[in-house]
């Protein structure tokens, strides 16, 4: 059995996120592979759509409703 995720292993995947983000998914005690699969469809949803993927559902498809939240809840940085 592999070993739960740590904070910083799980920001290593998807960048720095505020704490309950961070709870939320150790809550559901991902896989390296299932975080890192979340962040190519947050990333690249219309790419991976295209070539035919179905959105995932399960662990995977609850991933990437916490880190879509996240992008959301993320402010606005100004163009120069």
């Amino acid at each position: 059995m592999a070993e739960r995720l740590t904070r910083r292993e799980v920001e290593a995947l998807i960048g720095a996120t505020e704490d309950g983000t961070v709870a939320e998914i150790l809550r559901l005690d991902p896989s390296p592979a299932e975080i890192a699969e979340a962040q190519a469809w947050v990333e690249n949803e219309e790419a991976m759509l295209n070539e035919g993927r179905s959105i995932p559902s399960g662990r995977v498809g609850r991933l990437i409703e916490i880190l879509n939240l996240r992008e959301e809840e993320l402010p606005a940085v100004p163009r120069l």
